[in-house]
């Protein structure tokens, strides 16, 4: 890293070695040989600021003898003095690591340097002092602190303030700092006295606890229903459960009681190890009609697993999972250890794997746990199941579990297994040794080429690749298909204008350019897909004669968009060929290429390259490193980058309004209220939303709940040119499919009669879709009989959900019934169809079937896409034919859709599963090579 530092000819400016530390906390270590390298540099001076941020450098490494060393360095230093930055970041950095001592010390020595303490340095001594519960020292300064008039704390700091000083015992000083929260703050009086109540009950003064509900009842205060939760908590902590249970029975008098304070009550007798009178309360609890919560079922089932019942605590697990309580992480990592411990492997990955279908992925320390009950029985050969699905999900073994193997290995004596063991723990070393020296250069090329400009966002390693939105979804979430040109005319509205080339959010390739000439484009094509190394290609390229323009270099990379690494060297190579520069276009396709391949870090280089080289910026190079991150949940980057692009002067476009409220949208990442608000700012700076959006944005808003945002989402589109059906309907379908049919049938009573007729035409596919999965068959048929009696036949949406329907309540012979007659009304299946006619066959285990329909897909259309593949995949790893899931995988990658990180770890899943544990390993070094193939690797 030195010798590459030395030749990189970068004047190392105070700002940009202070931006590449703050970015090295990650890898403490190299910022600090980087700082040591820097000082020898005889044009390098560190100023204050420099050391502030190397400080928390130090203690960010555990180091406190090198910060001890670098405090000397700086106070021997003529030109860098102390500021109040200085001592603050210092008493905080000693406090964090409860060294108190250290954190006084510094205090005084900032009085004797002559600096006096502001509100800020106040705070950081308090917050250290509170959080080793010194309350009286706290006190100390609070009072100090009080004594200049234009000082005091914030509300959490007072909170905090006023446990330490419970804590400690003084009572009076609590209600004084109270009182002080009431004049100085002017916090509402029920947060001031829940605080308090809070710290009498955490730190077992009960007593206080019960005088203070008494003071409040005598000056009339209103009993807030916290403070008797707050009370009950405190009373089950310190073991006085009798009187939780009467204040319980005040509760019930005034209808407060709900199901938090009985799982209150029951964590109270579990921590007493009175299971029984748990396990009685539970039951009158459900006997009472409350449904218990996840973390009390999860408490519960870890008793039970603790005592060594067993077939109690899975009966208890089916239970919650038929009540409709999504399980946490604690409650499958509980169920995963138990069966482990009773040798029921199989049932242990089937509860673990699980986690994916409740939107849980799966943490280190689900997976330690998992790892190290196999290590009490010694299953070694499941234990390295469990490593390659963590290196499947890209989540870090660590040397901690490393240690806990290779120790249960070498009990075993498994030669083989140890120096398995051995070779992970090298290839751990050697990654992370690497991966810091490229990440301290890294940023330091990006501070170069920026001085004064924020950061578009860390880089991102993993993330599981989002599913394409298609229409209806696969009839489980339907995303709104895009606004013909024939109701663009009825509504009269302007439809937001197309992106650039570049930006495809589906990353199918586009029709080609009619500028480009074909066979130039097949040629180089050839070249860049034949199976040679990279500096053949380049050999092969340079001695073709093609010219090559900037149309072509775009259609090339658009075309080779699923192989990012082979895209991305054609693109650096292309852009140093003489009598050829790049656009703004073909950088716009190379970023884009870039975020499709998870290869962020590549991403923001080319983003800081266009802009040294002096291409234009355009919104559609912000939209698409908006969408990039947004359609992975990174929404808080997507919005950096939005507001980043509107501080450089850069107007946004409708389309980069379009996909940043995408983004707020979507399933991962979701921030309703910033959608409300940019879909709002939208209107008001002219631009007109696309019926796409809209559904997108209202069914966000339904599933929340924000009924009212919606309602005036409505007023807003007739207002910008929407007609009142298709306004209504899209907030109606938008509210189906939320399942929300009460609040949709109301909004529907409230339409004109002669604009009924219009509405049903627009909402009938949702409507029966909606009805048929809450069940309600009935009327759903009654629906479709009326419809036709207007003269509306059954749509291919309508004959869809009927399939799904019948083959969810295992009537396979109604279902393909339903789908002959939707051949004899002339209507051709969708791929959705099809797909419903694959799980289906799958569901019912009539698996030759759904083969037949996958290949006849295949062979006559329309073919299979990545929900299909996805969809089949999933299915094949639940019934044990993880093999033939296999198969699929590869036919996925032949035909151009790329697998994603969910498909790979189905597979390796379903594969350990079933003992095919060197089958999985291919497939895992299958996933690492797709990786590569898709980032820019020279």
């Amino acid at each position: 890293m030195e010798r590459q530092l030395e030749h990189t000819g970068i004047t190392f400016h105070p700002i940009i070695v202070d931006t590449v530390l703050r970015k090295c906390f990650k890898f403490p270590h190299l910022g600090l040989r980087f700082f040591n390298w820097l000082k020898l540099r005889p044009e390098f001076s560190p100023t204050t600021q420099t050391y502030n941020v190397i400080f928390s450098l130090a203690a960010h490494a555990k180091n406190f003898n090198l910060l001890d060393n670098f405090i000397h360095e700086m106070e021997n230093n003529n030109s860098c003095t102390k500021d109040i930055r200085t001592w603050t970041c210092l008493i905080s950095l000693y406090g964090k690591a409860n060294m108190i001592g250290k954190a006084l010390l510094v205090f005084d020595n900032m009085l004797k340097s002559g600096c006096q303490p502001d509100q800020g340095l106040y705070r950081a001594m308090i917050r250290c002092l509170c959080q080793t519960d010194k309350g009286d020292i706290a006190l100390e300064f609070y009072n100090e602190m009080m004594l200049n008039q234009h000082m005091n704390l914030n509300v959490t700091l007072y909170k905090m303030l006023i446990n330490a000083i419970s804590k400690s015992g003084d009572v009076v000083a609590v209600h004084s700092v109270a009182d002080d929260m009431l004049r100085v703050c002017e916090v509402p009086e029920h947060d001031v006295y829940g605080s308090m109540l809070k710290s009498f009950c955490i730190s077992g003064r009960i007593i206080e606890a019960l005088e203070l509900i008494r003071d409040l009842k005598k000056k009339q205060v209103a009993l807030e229903p916290e403070y008797f939760e707050t009370l009950v908590k405190g009373l089950c902590k310190n073991g006085r459960i009798s009187d939780a249970l009467e204040i319980v029975d005040i509760m019930d008098r005034r209808n407060l009681v709900d199901a938090n304070i009985y799982g209150i009550i029951i964590n109270g007798y579990l921590k007493r190890n009175k299971l029984s009178k748990a396990l009685d309360t539970f039951q009158r609890m459900k006997e009472a009609g409350y449904l218990p919560s996840a973390s009390t079922y999860t408490e519960i089932i870890q008793r039970l697993l603790k005592s060594n019942e067993y077939r109690r605590a899975c009966g208890l697990y089916d239970e919650m999972l038929e009540r409709g309580v999504k399980p946490d992480t604690v409650a499958i990592t509980a169920m995963v250890a138990g069966h482990v411990s009773q040798k029921n492997i199989p049932e242990a990955w089937k509860v673990f794997q699980s986690m994916e279908d409740h939107g849980i992925k799966p943490t280190w320390k689900s997976y330690s746990v998992f790892v190290k009950e196999l290590c009490k029985i010694s299953r070694t050969d499941e234990v390295f199941n469990v490593l390659d699905a963590m290196q499947a999900s890209e989540v870090e073994i660590g040397d901690e579990m490393l240690r806990w193997v290779l120790s249960c290995v070498e009990k075993k004596g498994e030669t083989e297994n140890i120096k398995k063991v051995q070779q992970l723990k090298n290839a751990r070393e050697l990654r992370l040794n690497g991966g810091g020296h490229d990440t301290v250069l890294n940023h330091i090329e990006q501070e170069q080429g920026k001085m004064n400009i924020h950061s578009v966002g860390p880089s991102v390693e993993d993330y599981n690749e989002q599913e394409q939105r298609r229409v209806d979804n696969h009839l489980s979430a339907p995303a709104p298909r895009a606004y013909d040109k024939k109701e663009r005319r009825r509504t009269g509205y302007h439809v937001t204008a197309p992106m650039s080339k570049a930006f495809d959010e589906g990353g199918q390739v586009e029709k080609v350019n009619h500028s480009v000439n074909e066979k130039d484009l097949q040629t180089i094509c050839q070249i860049l897909f034949s199976p040679t190394e990279w500096c053949s290609k380049q050999e092969a390229l340079e001695k073709c004669t093609l010219h090559f323009t900037p149309e072509l270099v775009a259609e090339v990379l658009r075309n080779s968009s699923s192989h990012g690494n082979i895209a991305l060297n054609f693109f650096a190579w292309v852009g140093k060929q003489v009598n050829y520069r790049h656009t703004s276009e073909t950088y716009n396709m190379a970023i884009k290429v870039s975020g499709q391949g998870k290869d962020f870090k590549h991403m923001r280089s080319l983003f800081y390259e266009m802009r040294r080289k002096g291409y234009s910026i355009t919104p559609d190079t912000w939209a698409i490193m908006i969408l990039q991150h947004g359609r992975i949940g990174l929404t808080e980057i997507a919005l950096n980058i939005f507001e980043e692009m509107k501080a450089k002067g850069c107007t946004p476009s409708g389309s980069t309004y379009k996909y940043l409220i995408i983004s707020f949208c979507g399933k991962k990442g979701r921030k309703v209220n910033e959608a409300i608000e940019k879909f709002r700012e939208m209107i008001r700076a002219g631009h007109v939303p696309d019926k796409e959006l809209v559904e997108i944005y209202l069914s966000c808003l339904c599933e929340d709940g924000n009924l009212e945002a919606a309602r005036k989402c409505l007023d807003s589109l007739c207002k910008v040119g929407y007609t009142t059906p298709l306004s209504y309907s899209m907030y109606i379908r938008s509210l189906f499919r939320a399942g929300r049919l009460d609040e949709a049938f109301e909004q529907m009573d409230e339409i004109a009669e002669d604009k009924r007729a219009t509405l049903d035409q627009y909402i009938y596919g949702s409507l029966v879709h909606a009805l048929l999965q809450k069940g309600r068959l009935e009327e759903a048929l009654a629906k479709i009989d009326s419809m036709k009696k207007a003269g509306v036949n059954p749509s291919v949406h309508v004959y869809t959900s009927l399939i799904v329907h019948f083959f969810k309540e295992k009537k396979t012979d109604q279902a393909l019934e339903i789908f002959q007659k939707m051949g004899q009304d002339g209507l051709q299946p969708t791929v959705v169809t099809y797909s419903a006619l694959i799980r289906g066959y799958m569901n019912t285990e009539k698996f030759d079937d759904a083969w037949q329909v996958f290949n006849q897909m295949k062979k006559d259309g329309p073919l299979p896409d990545f929900k299909t593949y996805s969809m089949f995949i999933d299915c094949l790893c639940k019934v044990g034919k993880s093999d033939e899931a296999l198969k699929i995988l590869s036919e996925m990658s032949n035909d151009g859709i790329v697998p994603s990180t969910i498909n790979f770890r189905t597979v390796i899943f379903g594969l350990n599963r079933e003992g095919k544990q060197e089958l999985a390993r291919v497939v895992l070094k299958k996933k690492l090579d797709l990786k590569n193939k898709r980032k820019f690797l020279l």
